[in-house]
């Protein structure tokens, strides 16, 4: 152990490093290791670790899962010095997973850099270990002289995976020989009289460190390391977990310590992150724009705070001052440099921060402009570098590893437990390399005020990354979800269509696909319906695979002749005889010449049968579009606009900062950094410039007034300009809202005439989509739900009908489940849907389309029904949608009567008054619906 003790000691390791040291040491140390029986040995770790079920590879190996900023490099050092001071093991192989990492770790090795690994060992300061690297290895000295050289000395070879797996064109090869040739270190050495790659492969000794080691689990890598064939295998990373897609990340088998982010923030081994928010504000009140404007603004609060907390603690204790930066994420490359454009604009500051930014993306990588772009970025924390704000479009990970990153504002959507993990990491280290107790020093500020208490909720959670030992990049369980396409019931008998789930084919159960299944043999209480009859017929009549193939070219023709004037038209002899005929053309040969056995329908009989059950399974729907024609005129009322409930208050500029793991608050007194230069008016026209119905150019002068209007009444009670700006800025989106909704009252669009436009036709029923959670199965309509589960209901598949088009329904709420059991309960109601989106050509204002929730046949009438909360009854946008459909079941009602057809109806039913023992005519009659 005394060597053990010395290695820490000198070294200087953290708690979490020694405890890792005397693991390894343990492992080592243990007979089966000597001896190479690797059965043995699995075992002897698996009772010291219960984390340890595997070695995941083919020699032994063992992940140290140690979290970001706690010091995996140093460790690194650690390992291989006790290696060979206890052991005598003079052959290392450090792996990087990309070229950042390596070209750190080269610095890192090399004596007399700033973090040089080895220091304070006196035994490598005399006879320093020899570096081999991934460029060097060909004419490196010690390998050109053949290795017999330095004998003594620790060699410690550092590659980038891609030098192991990456395969180059050879030059000597022809160029049309399309053969690639091995990666360099594994070709043959002149000096070595192998290659570089064979030669460590044949080391007894070779202790092989994979840093980051979760990024070496794809297929190539593995096998490359298992190739390699070190003595032992020693992982290093803070996510011990291999990514699935959507699925469930896999933890590693070989985990034999695990030192979580939870633990370093508890131990103060890391900064404290913490989530900043403006004291009582609302972000639903601002616009995007408004909020992003607030962020940045309160980050440079946070960020020039945070400079003076750092001078005065280096001035009190005598320490180097350090320089913090702002990390700013933006959405994509033109997001980032509007960003840089503001944030050096004379409006933030006066113009501070102009020369003190850089923006990193893929594109800024080439040429002199790039390599100083990437000079500053890795200089960042030398204090003549003047970079106080660096913008990144996803381009900063793992290897950038810094001390001086104190406040990161994200201005790309992620969601909250996202948004801290992959913000943290770059800004988890101390400065000092430990806490000073100064809050400021010693925090890391996340400026999310539009996740501020989403953050906090997750942070709060007993399974939350401040609370247990979840590692950073781990995800909390979530509801995934799946894509579902449920095709028509005549797109499924007739044209053999399946209902899946992201892609795959779903099996319906038996009540949920009743044409699969025999007659009953029992007669039932209520005669089949409509719908059932038709899928029974269809089930027993298109039974070989020539009566299916039948059936699915009539379908095609059926929906080739959109044109005819209703479905009932296509039994019109006619055109029975041109799809007949077209059915005939397109069987192959020897099924349209097959004569049916004796007794069998003929092709002209299954042509009729497949036709009429369509015209049973579907209901026509119109083709009416109402629109203006000639000279469409736009505008507004005059009038005043009514602001007696309007009394808001300015918005505390107090900026509240809450830790996340101790959940302590901080509180710092803000003030405007980026300086307005518009009117106060603007704030409300620019947020009513969003609205689709409003033409700015048309109608700047109403906008205006309007504005105007409203400022005039902030002035009257507010005590200031500042006050008035304040509620402006903070409630910008509500304010506008709050106009938006009194000039549609106003509004009035006038044209020489109006025109119902009836395209001669009916629309085939299209394939509904709709997204579930991942997993569920279809349940019973009828069954009823749970509190729990009605607020869960849009993510849950609903099957059991039958009357319904459908055979699969998903619903928005407990009140459209019921609605439907009232469909299928009335008598009077022959078939019904829920029409797929799109599925109308109803126009309400602003040319926005509306698709009505169900559509239900009786043996009188059709009926368009919506089903809203009563509250939401009297909102424009559902009054709109209401005119909007009635005036499009006047003009159905008048194309359906001219060709025989049945009238259409509206029906808007509030939520409250829909019971299962109620029907159809009984709920109109409720609602007091006029025709």
């Amino acid at each position: 152990m005394d060597q053990l003790k010395n290695v820490c000691h000198r070294l200087s390791l953290r708690k979490p490093q020694e405890k890792a040291l005397s693991l390894l040491a343990d492992i080592v140390r243990c007979p089966a290791w000597r001896e190479k029986d690797t059965d043995a040995l699995r075992h002897h770790v698996r009772t010291m670790c219960p984390s340890f079920a595997s070695f995941d590879r083919e020699f032994p190996s063992f992940c140290f899962a140690l979290a970001t900023g706690v010091g995996k490099t140093r460790l690194m050092g650690a390992f291989i010095a006790w290696l060979h001071l206890e052991h005598g093991l003079h052959n290392f192989f450090v792996l990087a997973p990309n070229l950042t990492i390596y070209q750190k770790l080269r610095t890192d090795f090399t004596p007399g850099t700033p973090k040089y690994v080895f220091r304070g060992i006196g035994e490598f300061a005399r006879k320093p270990p020899f570096i081999i690297t991934g460029d060097d290895f060909a004419e490196n000295p010690y390998v050109r002289g053949g290795l017999g050289a330095a004998e003594d000395n620790v060699r410690i070879n550092i590659f980038n995976i891609d030098k192991m797996t990456a395969r180059v064109a050879n030059s000597k090869l022809e160029k049309d020989d399309a053969r690639r040739s091995l990666p360099r270190m594994r070709r043959l050495s002149e000096y070595l009289g192998t290659s570089y790659f064979e030669y460590l492969a044949g080391l007894e000794d070779l202790v092989l460190l994979m840093d980051e080691s979760h990024r070496y689990r794809a297929e190539a890598g593995m096998e490359a390391l298992n190739e390699l064939s070190p003595r032992l295998g020693l992982e290093l990373t803070a996510t011990p977990q291999v990514e699935q897609g959507k699925r469930q990340p896999r933890r590693f088998g070989n985990i034999v310590y695990e030192y979580t982010l939870a633990e370093a923030i508890r131990d103060g081994f890391v900064k404290e992150p913490a989530v900043v928010t403006r004291q009582n504000f609302d972000p639903a009140r601002s616009t995007p724009e408004g909020l992003e404007r607030i962020k940045l603004e309160d980050g440079l609060q946070v960020h020039e705070n945070t400079k003076v907390a750092l001078a005065t603690y280096a001035n009190d204790a005598g320490t180097p001052r350090i320089k913090p930066f702002i990390l700013v994420i933006a959405g994509d490359i033109d997001h980032a440099h509007r960003l840089q454009e503001l944030l050096e604009s004379e409006q933030v500051y006066g113009g501070r921060y102009r020369g003190k930014i850089i923006t990193v993306h893929s594109r800024a990588r080439g040429g002199s402009e790039g390599e100083e772009i990437v000079r500053q970025l890795l200089t960042v924390e030398e204090p003549d570098n003047p970079v106080e704000i660096v913008i990144h479009v996803n381009m900063l990970k793992e290897g950038w590893d810094v001390t001086n990153l104190y406040t990161i504002i994200p201005l790309r959507a992620a969601n909250s437990r996202t948004l801290v993990e992959q913000s943290i990491g770059r800004g988890l280290r101390l400065p000092y390399g430990r806490r000073t107790g100064c809050d400021a020093v010693d925090r890391l500020s996340i400026i999310a005020h539009d996740r501020f208490q989403e953050i906090v909720d997750n942070a709060g959670r007993e399974d939350s990354i401040f609370r247990k030992g979840l590692v950073i990049g781990r995800d909390l369980p979530s509801v995934q979800q799946a894509a579902v396409s449920v095709p028509s019931l005549a797109d499924m008998v007739l044209g053999g269509s399946r209902a899946s789930v992201d892609d795959v084919p779903l099996e319906l159960t038996p009540q949920a696909d009743a044409a699969e299944q025999p007659a009953p043999a029992v007669a039932q209480a209520a005669p089949p319906s409509l719908v059932e009859q038709a899928r029974t017929r269809a089930a027993q009549r298109f039974v070989s695979e020539r009566d299916k193939r039948i059936a699915a070219l009539t379908l095609a023709e059926i929906k080739r002749r959109e044109s005819c004037r209703s479905s009932a038209e296509l039994q019109d002899e006619t055109i029975q005889r041109h799809i007949r005929q077209a059915v005939a053309a397109a069987l192959p040969r020897e099924q349209a010449e097959l004569m049916p056995q004796m007794g069998a329908p003929s092709l002209a009989e299954q042509v009729r049968e497949a036709t009429r059950i369509y015209c049973e399974l579907s209901i026509d729907i119109p083709r009416v579009i109402v629109m203006p024609e000639g000279d469409v005129r736009c505008y507004y009322d005059d009038f005043t606009l009514d602001c007696s409930g309007i009394s808001l208050q300015p918005v505390d500029e107090e900026i509240l900062i809450r830790h996340l793991q101790s959940r302590r608050e901080e509180h710092l007194r803000g003030e405007a950094v980026i300086r307005a230069t518009q009117r106060p008016e603007d704030h409300l026209v620019c947020a009513l410039m969003d609205y689709d119905d409003i033409n700015y150019d048309e109608h700047a002068d109403r906008l205006y007034d309007l504005a105007g209007q409203l400022v005039a009444h902030l002035r009257a009670y507010l005590p200031d300009e500042d006050a008035v700006v304040n509620v402006l800025q903070y409630y910008q989106r509500t304010l506008a809202e709050n106009i938006h909704g009194q000039m549609r009252r106003h509004f009035h669009m006038e044209a020489a005439r109006y025109a119902a436009h009836v395209s001669r036709g009916f629309t085939s029923l299209k394939p509904c989509n709709y997204t579930v959670e991942k997993g569920t199965r279809p349940r019973p309509f009828h069954a009823p739900l749970s509190d729990g589960e009605k607020s869960r209901i849009r993510g849950m598949l609903f099957e059991g009908f039958s009357k319904s088009l459908f055979p699969l329904m998903r619903f928005d709420s407990n009140a459209e489940r019921l609605f439907c059991i009232v469909l299928e309960n009335d008598r009077q109601v022959l078939k019904w849907m829920r029409p797929a989106v799109n599925g109308f050509q109803i126009r309400y204002t602003g040319g926005h389309a509306y698709t009505p929730d169900f559509v239900a046949q009786t043996a009188a009438e059709n009926w368009l029904c919506e089903v809203k909360r009563r509250s939401d009854l009297t909102d424009d946008d559902v009054r709109d949608k209401a005119a909007a459909a009635r005036e499009w079941c006047r003009n159905a009602s008048a194309h359906t009567h001219s060709n025989g057809g049945n009238p259409w109806r509206y029906l808007l039913i509030p939520h409250d008054i829909i019971r299962e023992n109620m029907t159809l005519a009984g709920l109109a009659n409720a609602c007091s619906l006029n025709p």
